[in-house]
Formats: structure tokens, C-alpha cells, sequence
């Protein structure tokens, strides 16, 4: 599991900071509906009932699709990894943690996190 700071990641999910947790792609790929590509390096799921965010997967990070928390019931046993994307977080926004944070996207420590 991982906090995501950028921008994109925040407007997507109406939160000032995201947390997806990574599953595997062939373990969920067959619950989603129809993707959109609104970037064409980017899928994205979201719920055809009331457009909740269901999901989104990189190219950058092969074989994932990260699902954010908040809809997973089992939410509080998922710890977070990291913070991706640190750079981008908002000034008044403070997670006291030990946690790395990394500038980028975080795809070297996430693609081996997947291994």
C-alpha cells in the first residue's frame, strides 16, 4: 500500500492525499467494468452506478492495478509502504511517519514491491 501525492491522483479521488493498495491485475481485472484511458499510459475503473474510483493501472508498473483504500473492507489491516510523489504534497498537509517518500513516482520500489 502506498500514499500518492500527485495532483492527478488527488483530483481522481476527491482526497488530499491518496492510498491505493497494488493487487494483481489477474486477480481483479475480470470484476471491473469497462476501463478509460483519459492518458493513454493510464487505465482507470470507476463504479458505473455512481462513479467512485474503482482502480487505475500504470504501464509504468505492469501486472497492477491499484485500488484505493477507502473501498476496501478490509482497509485497516493494509498498512502503507511509502509516500509516492512527495514532492507534489500540499503545504498544510503533515503525516507524521517514518515512512520513504520518494519524488517520483516510486515505480522501482513499487515494481519490486509486486515481485
Amino acid at each position: 500500500m502506498a500514499y500518492c501525492h500527485c495532483s492527478d491522483c488527488r483530483r481522481w479521488t476527491g482526497a488530499p492525499v491518496a492510498a491505493f493498495a497494488a493487487v494483481d491485475r489477474a486477480d481483479v481485472i475480470d470484476q471491473l467494468p469497462d476501463a478509460f484511458r483519459a492518458v493513454p499510459t493510464v487505465e482507470r475503473w470507476t463504479c458505473p452506478t455512481c462513479h467512485a474510483p474503482l482502480g487505475a493501472a500504470f504501464e509504468y508498473l505492469p501486472g497492477q492495478v491499484y485500488v484505493p483504500v477507502g473501498i476496501i473492507d478490509q482497509a485497516e489491516q493494509l498498512a502503507p509502504a511509502m509516500h509516492s510523489h512527495a514532492q507534489s504534497a500540499l503545504p498544510w498537509l503533515h503525516i507524521a511517519d517514518d515512512l520513504p517518500r520518494s519524488d517520483g513516482s516510486a515505480r522501482d520500489a513499487l515494481n519490486r514491491a509486486s515481485e
